[in-house]
Order: C-alpha cells, then structure tokens, then sequence
C-alpha cells in the first residue's frame, strides 16, 4: 500500500553487490533522480534470474518505505514486478514487499514490512529483485532512482537493534531445545533450559509432550486438549480457516391462496434493510421487468412471515414507484431513509428530476418527506446506481457516487455526470458536500460502499465509470477525512474479486472482515458476464480469499440446484445480521439474453461455516486414538480390535469418506507381518531406543499446529539449516 511517507528520515546508501549492469547504465546511477536523462538509471544486462541490486545503509536503520522514480514517459524496462528484501547482512533477509510499478511517469512509494512479532527491527541492507519488466521478455530491468525513508535515530534504533540480537539468540536456543528433545538428548535438553532459563513452548504444551510423547498417556492427552479448548487456545487456528458457505431457501409461510398477497413479487434493482434487534427484513421498490414498483414490506424472521405494509407507498404520503435507489435503516430510532431512483429518458423533466428524500418512522408507520429536492439543500442531485450508508451513533448519512441524471439534451459534452461524496446529519437536518468526483476520489456506479462503526471508515470497493470497469479498493475516514488505497485496481491478481458492478457487499465490524457476493463481472476482454462467487476481505490480515465460486452456466445444471443454492444473478440484495451471523438475499436479474424481462423473487439465507471447536477437538481425539491404536496393534492384536471397535469407531466420521476409507484400512494392520516394514527415513534411522519416540512426536508435532505460535515450539528443524556443500 502506497503511503507519504514526507516526515520521515531520508536514509543513505551506498551500492553493495549487484547482479550485472549493462553499457553505461551502471548501479550508481539510481543515486540521482534525473527523469528527463534516459541514460540515469541501472539496467541489468541480462532478465535472466537472479538479477537484483543490494543497498547498504550507512547505519541500521528501521526502514518504512521506498520510493522508485521513473523516466519522464512509460518505458519498457520498467519494472511491472519486484520484490524488496531487508536484514542486518546481505546473506540472511527477508521479504519488505512484493508488488509492481505501474508503466507511467509518476513516482511511486510503497511500505515496507517493519515489524516482527509486533517489534520494529533494523535493517542494514535493501535488496530490490526485478521479476518482470513491462516490455516483452527479451527487455532489460532498469531502475531509475531509488529513495529510502525510516528511522534513523540511535535512540530508537538501538533498542530494536538489541531486541533483535536478543530474539534471534533466543530462538536459536529454542531451535536447539527442539532436536535435543526430538533426538531425547535429555541431560543437554535439561541443562540448556537450566542455563539459559529459555522456555521451548507454552507450560500446557510441555505437559501435552511429557503425557503424550514421554508416558504414552492418550487418555490424559485427550483431557489436556479439552483444557486447552475451554481456554479458547483453539480459537486462532479455527479463525484462519476458510469459511463454507450453506445457502438455504426459506420458504414463507403462506397466508391465502394468492402468493402476491404474502411475499413480495419478482423484481431487481430494489432495495433492502435489516433491524438488528427485532430480526425485521424491510424491502421497498425495485423493477419486475416492465415497470418500477411501490410496494413495502417486512419479513419477520422468528416467525417467517412477509406482511405487506402498502402496497402503494405514493399513495400514503411516501415515494413514487422506483428502482435503483438507496435505502438506510436507523435501528436505535426505529427510521427509515430513501434517496435516489432511474428515470428512463422520457420522463427527465424538470419536475421530475428533483432529488425527493423521504422518511419512514417504523413506531408510527408514517412517512416524512423531508424535501422535494436535497440539491436546493446542498446536497447531491437526482442520482441512481450510488451508495449510502448510516453512522447510527452519530446520526449521520453517508452517500457516495451514483449517475446524475439530467434533462435530454441538456448536457452538452455528452460525457456522464457523476456525484461526489455528500454527508447529511439527520438532527440537524443538514447536507454538506465533502468532496466532488475528482482524480482523488474518482465516482462510479454500481459499486460498494460500507461503514465500519468501530474505525469510523467508510471502504470503497469496485464499480464502473462510463466504460472504465473499477477494481480499486480504499478507506475514507470519516472524523479525519483521509484516504487510503488499500489496492489501486491496476495489477491483474486473481486473489482479488473480478472487476465489476453490482456486486454487493456487508461488513462484519465485530469481525474485521468485507464480504462480497459477485454481480455483473468483467473479465479480462470478454463480454459481461454473471457468476456465482463469493469473497472474504479481512480487514486484519489484509487478504482477501474465495470461499465459493460456481462457474456452470447451463440452464439443466441450475435447474437440479435450484433448492440447493441461488442462481447467478445482479441488480440483487444482501443484507446481514453481523449478530447473528446470517445473510439475507431477495430477487434480482438472471441476465438471461433469452428473457431479458424475466426477474427472479427466491428467497435466501446464507451462513458461512467454520470448522467449530467441537469438531476440531473430535480431530484431535481421532488422531490420538488412532496412534494408539497403532501401539496396541504391535504388542495385543485382540486388545487393539476391541479398541478399534469401541473406542475408535465411535470418534470417526462416517461422512468424511477419506477418514472412514482410513479408518476401514487400519484393520488390515491387525494382519501384517513381520517383514512389512517401511524404508527408514532420517528419523527412524537416528531414532533412539524408544520404538514409538518418532511416531508420537510426528503427532505430537500435528497437535501442535492447532495452538497459536506465539505459544508454540518453533517450526522449523536445526538439521535443516546445515549446509550441504
């Protein structure tokens, strides 16, 4: 992520080692920036791996970014991919960064990593290795200008440079108490902690190793990882799982024999909220294919009912037939807004085009119409396609982009018109216009907005400007009014959601994470198209993950899934109970080129599913029981098949065909003989007198992977950092 970075030190270098330069274009050159001299730059003399130049910084330092400038027009040789790497010796670094430039005249900062396990450390070398140059394959990599900026400051920098001396002394200890305990070296295991007072792991883990791997207790080893479950040891590892997502129809109760009179109608481009506290799904408008619709209802969830609240909101001093609109929902004051609707061509009159803004008291079941025009207020014209989203702590509406429309032929440029960013504050009844589309805030259509109540930010994701498909993604803060791009949308990386529109999106505040569920996408060149996806952001971790994509198109294939999970679709709705955990999805448009009128009224709910703490201890059990199994089929084979028949049976499930194909496999080691050995490996032939030390520290070593690592020993082997040459 691209940051200014202005107030920080500017850190010398020096050049220390290159992979090869080319001509004249040697590494010294990225000294100065010169962006009108094309011979002011490194260039390698060969793309072939490794290519790479190594700084040395005058004095360690904690460096935070880099800056690369460029020649003056795009070039070839421009580097579309790259990685820094950093360390305290030009033999031992890891990875700052991985990312790209983009093939332009513009400088580009970037942030580098400067932290391990939450402690800033110093570096004294910067490594930069090209990886791909925006030319084709038989260019160069050049770099024109490289700037450093950090933490100089002795002051700061030393007590960073001890707790790195320190950490990396400590766990090369805690590496060699690994092999000494792995190889039961005990009396050096024993007086390396004595001496050092280094402790390998966590005190339940210690005790888990000594049951498990030492006494062979399985039943005790099963009572500590209950402990460690009921201490919430386990909730990490379950959070990094990726979700499963479970669609369910529901099916309302039915009150009469007419549907249209007990659940709202097939349409898109119609709107929906949630109350959080009474469960009540609100949905108003929308389009069924030949006409805009007025109708409001409410689904109770606890009793799984729709009730029609007006079947013409006009009619009872509310808004006209509508689509494409915004709709917000105020929880704690039991209020509705809506702003916004499309107008087809024919009806852009002067009268017509005046931006009404309405409210819905729910306590009364009355509505307000604030005012014929919020642009007469300060606020936005008539829009449609934007986004609005409530502040309910601070009362405040937040709207962004949108179409304006206007009367035909009144635009002259012919170019579409699009709305900035506007606030309204409900009490005080007030608009006031933050700022206008612009190159730092640029307007689209059919993206997502959503407000974090806890960051106080509102994140921006995707949308289409006239032709331009959008996949960038940042914050705007709402109490300082700083934006950050998260991604710019520039790079090509299918770990990301596909550029497009309408997708649609909800937040999860108490979780830190953005889920998207996909609309019309563009890929690549191909035409627009609608598939099923489904993306997690955690806001945390930075990350987006794919929990489900369906790529099938066939009309016979959606026909069999029809009770199983939702069409592909756009100008749909979302909503989610970030309490309860549960979306909600009505309706939308199939985009079927066939029946281009046809909408869709499928009703749904959706749960992301996690492995649970229940199911992870069962793994365990499972794993435990297993081994034990193992142990007793050497040394008591009708021992063995009573345990497998009770105790192990009962643990298995059944509906993991793996599992169960590996639980109906293990009788068959009841039956082997003698000479069914396998190959030795390192670790049996260095084995010690112990028959079962290796196998029960290979489980003890699986076990082990599902507490946190902070708590953990570490990961990797002393024997793997000898050097074979």
């Amino acid at each position: 992520m691209a940051e200014n970075c202005e107030e920080k030190d500017i850190l010398s270098y020096s050049i220390c080692r290159y992979s090869s330069f080319s001509y004249n274009y040697v590494p010294e050159n990225i000294y100065s920036d010169s962006p009108k001299d094309q011979s002011s730059r490194w260039s390698s003399d060969s793309n072939q791996p490794p290519q790479f130049l190594t700084l040395k910084l005058d004095r360690p330092a904690i460096v935070e970014n880099i800056t690369f400038g460029k020649y003056e027009k795009a070039h070839v040789c421009n580097l579309k991919k790259f990685k820094v790497l950093g360390g305290l010796n030009d033999e031992h670094m890891i990875e700052l960064f991985e990312g790209g430039l983009k093939n332009d005249h513009i400088a580009e900062s970037f942030t580098l990593k400067k932290e391990i396990h939450d402690n800033l450390f110093p570096c004294r070398y910067i490594k930069i290795v090209p990886l791909q140059a925006w030319g084709p394959s038989c260019f160069n990599f050049s770099i024109w200008y490289v700037k450093l900026r950090g933490e100089s400051n002795w002051d700061v920098v030393q007590p960073c440079l001890q707790w790195l001396v320190t950490f990396r002394e400590k766990e090369a200890i805690r590496l060699c108490l690994k092999h000494f305990r792995q190889r039961q070296f005990t009396e050096a295991y024993e007086a390396l902690q004595k001496r050092t007072k280094v402790s390998l792991e966590h005190p339940i883990l210690t005790e888990l190793h000594s049951m498990l791997v030492k006494h062979g207790d399985f039943e005790k080893s099963e009572d500590l990882l209950w402990q460690a479950a009921e201490e919430g040891l386990f909730d990490q590892y379950i959070c990094d799982q990726d979700y499963t997502p479970k669609w369910t129809p529901i099916e309302p109760l039915p009150n009469g024999d007419n549907p249209s009179t007990y659940q709202p109608g097939m349409r898109g481009g119609h709107q929906m909220c949630l109350d959080l506290q009474t469960e009540s799904l609100y949905l108003f408008g929308g389009w069924d294919g030949n006409r805009d619709l007025s109708d409001f209802w409410v689904f109770s969830v606890p009793s799984k009912e729709w009730t029609c609240l007006s079947s013409d909101t006009h009619k009872e001093g509310g808004p006209n037939a509508r689509s494409c609109h915004k709709m917000c929902l105020d929880y704690e004051r039991k209020q509705i807004f809506i702003l916004g609707r499309y107008l087809d061509a024919s009806m852009r009159t002067a009268e017509n085009l005046k931006s009404d803004f309405y409210m819905y008291d729910i306590t009364s079941g009355r509505w307000t119409l604030i005012t014929e025009d919020t642009h007469t207020m300060g606020g936005p014209r008539l829009i449609y396609d934007h986004q609005m989203v409530i502040d309910i702590q601070k009362q405040t509406l937040y709207l962004f982009g949108g179409r304006v429309l206007s009367s035909v032929g009144s635009d002259r440029s012919g170019e579409p018109s699009f709305s900035g960013l506007y606030a309204y504050h409900i009490p005080t009844n007030t608009w006031s216009c933050i700022m206008e589309d612009s190159p730092t805030l640029k307007s689209r259509i059919g993206h997502s907005m959503l407000f974090h109540s806890k960051r106080r930010l509102l994140y921006v994701f995707a949308g289409q400007r006239s032709k331009e498909y959008l996949n960038d993604f940042f914050t705007y803060n709402v109490d300082t009014g700083q934006i950050d791009i998260i991604t710019d949308g520039t790079k090509k990386d299918s770990g990301v959601p596909s550029a497009g529109f309408t997708q649609r999106a909800t937040i999860d505040p108490n979780k830190d994470e953005i889920h998207v569920l996909s609309g019309l996408n563009k890929e690549k060149e191909k035409r627009e198209n609608v598939k099923n996806s489904f993306w997690v952001y955690s806001i945390k971790k930075n990350r987006w993950s794919c929990v489900y994509r369906n790529e099938n198109t066939g009309q016979q294939y959606w026909t069999k899934m029809q009770n199983l999970e939702p069409v592909p679709r756009f100008a749909h709705q979302l909503v989610y109970d970030h309490i309860r955990k549960v979306h909600y999805l009505f309706g939308g448009n199939p985009g079927k080129e066939s029946l281009p009128k046809i909408r869709l009224d499928d009703f749904w709910v959706l749960k992301l599913c996690r492995l649970s703490t229940e199911h992870l201890l069962r793994q365990c059990k499972y794993l435990l029981r297993k081994y034990k199994f193992q142990e007793l089929a050497e040394r008591d084979p009708h021992a063995a098949m009573l345990y497998l028949q009770n105790d192990l049976a009962s643990i298995v499930d059944h509906k993991n065909i793996q599992e169960r194909q590996e639980f109906e496999s293990l009788a068959s080691t009841l039956f082997r003989s003698p000479g069914d050995e396998t190959e030795g490996t390192e670790e049996t032939i260095l084995a010690d007198t112990s028959t079962h030390h290796m196998a029960r520290t290979e489980l003890f070593d699986q076990l082990v992977a599902f507490f946190p690592e902070h708590m953990s020993q570490p990961k990797g082997n002393l024997v793997d950092l000898i050097p074979l040459t």
